[in-house]
Parts: C-alpha cells; sequence; structure tokens
C-alpha cells in the first residue's frame, strides 16, 4: 500500500471513530435526566471534542467534512429521540403546529448544520508550537462560535419568549429586574444569549478542560496534509 493511499485510509477510519465516539457521547448524555432543557438544547460532556480533534489532526478541509457529517447525525439522532420539535414541525400543518417552510429550514441550517459544521474551526490553531494550547483554543473558539449560531437562532426565531422566560422559568425578582431594564430587541438578545448560556458556557469550560488533558495523548498531532 502507499503512503498516501494508507494515509487516506487511517484518516477516514479515526474519522469514523471519532464521530461515532462524538455521537455515542451524545446518546448516553442525551438520555441522563436534567442535561436537556426543556424547549431545547442540552449540556454533553464534550460530545464535541472528538470533532474538534479530526479538525485539529488533518486540518479545516477535512475537518468541514466531519462537522458536517456530524450535524447531519445530530438532525437524524434528535429525529429519532423526539427532541427536535423543529424538525418534526416540517412535516405538519401551520395550523397544528408546523412552522413556515422558510423559518423552519432556517433554523435547521443555524441550529444543526452551522452550528456543528462550524465545528471545524477548531483546527486554526493547529499549526501552534504548544499542542495544548492549540487544541483547546481550538475547542474555545470552535464551540464559542456554535454558541453565536444558537444566540442569532433564538433571538431570530425565539426572542418573543423572553417575556415569558424571565417571568415564569427565572428567579421572580432577578426576572423582574431584567424585565424592568430591558425590552423589545434587546431584551429578546439578552434572553437568547441567557437560554443558550445554560447548556453552552458549561459545555465550553468542560471540553476546554478535556481538551488539555487528551492533549497529551501523542497520537493527537496535527499532520502534514
Amino acid at each position: 500500500m502507499n503512503t498516501n493511499k494508507k494515509f487516506s485510509t487511517h484518516r477516514l477510519t479515526l474519522s469514523a471513530v471519532m464521530i461515532a465516539l462524538a455521537t455515542a457521547l451524545a446518546i448516553i448524555c442525551g438520555l441522563i435526566p436534567g442535561l436537556s432543557l426543556t424547549y431545547g438544547g442540552s449540556f454533553t460532556v464534550a460530545s464535541m471534542l472528538p470533532i474538534v480533534i479530526i479538525a485539529y489532526i488533518y486540518g479545516l478541509k477535512w475537518g468541514a467534512f466531519t462537522s458536517l457529517t456530524y450535524a447531519a447525525i445530530q438532525i437524524v439522532l434528535d429525529l429519532m429521540m423526539g427532541k427536535s420539535s423543529v424538525i418534526l414541525a416540517l412535516f405538519l400543518p401551520i395550523d397544528d403546529g408546523g412552522q413556515p417552510i422558510f423559518a423552519a429550514i432556517s433554523i435547521i441550517l443555524l441550529d444543526y448544520i452551522v452550528a456543528y459544521g462550524i465545528l471545524c474551526i477548531g483546527g486554526c490553531f493547529r499549526k501552534i508550537n504548544n499542542k495544548t494550547l492549540g487544541l483547546t483554543l481550538g475547542c474555545i473558539v470552535a464551540l464559542s462560535a456554535r454558541y453565536l449560531s444558537h444566540i442569532l437562532s433564538g433571538y431570530i426565531f425565539y426572542g418573543s419568549y423572553a417575556e415569558w422566560f424571565f417571568t415564569e422559568s427565572f428567579y421572580p425578582e432577578l426576572g423582574a429586574k431584567i424585565l424592568g431594564a430591558l425590552d423589545g430587541q434587546i431584551l429578546a438578545v439578552f434572553y437568547s444569549i441567557v437560554y443558550n448560556g445554560l447548556y453552552m458556557i458549561p459545555e465550553i469550560i468542560i471540553t476546554a478542560v478535556c481538551a488539555v488533558i487528551v492533549s497529551r495523548i501523542p497520537q493527537i498531532k496535527a499532520q502534514e496534509l
């Protein structure tokens, strides 16, 4: 087997293993009570780290292929677990809870295709000489980009829930102060930052810590393509 073919086989195999590991972690965390928010979004224990590792090892282009594959799997997975009312709503009449087709597709793009596909930017720091720093920065930036995608989606499509959220699903005194200080579009943005931050901020922190630990594995290193 020539060197290029051997490298391609190894890259494909490792990517498949990492996608499977990321999917398994997402499934396991999804089954644990308390890790999923009522209206979408869930905290997982570093389930996206394997995807960022692939981007770190093989670069942005292959990382994009891997992360988009993972995004497609997430759509199927959430459908199977009944977690994505937005995807299911595509198949319902609007009167029965369905979304207007443009809105539903836009939500899927932002909350799945962009949110998970953008994990590939974790490979941007692969040339940093300090491997621990490069991988950790990659995780923080990649997951922060995913967080921003969810914030944008939440602001555009779910901002109208802001007042209800801070009235019914928050500490009453603090919620009242927030509603007294903010309104309109600013309130919608703040709501999306807070709601998505409930699961994304812990996810970023845990993933960064795990990145520091796994960066010590000798096999995890940037490959020359």
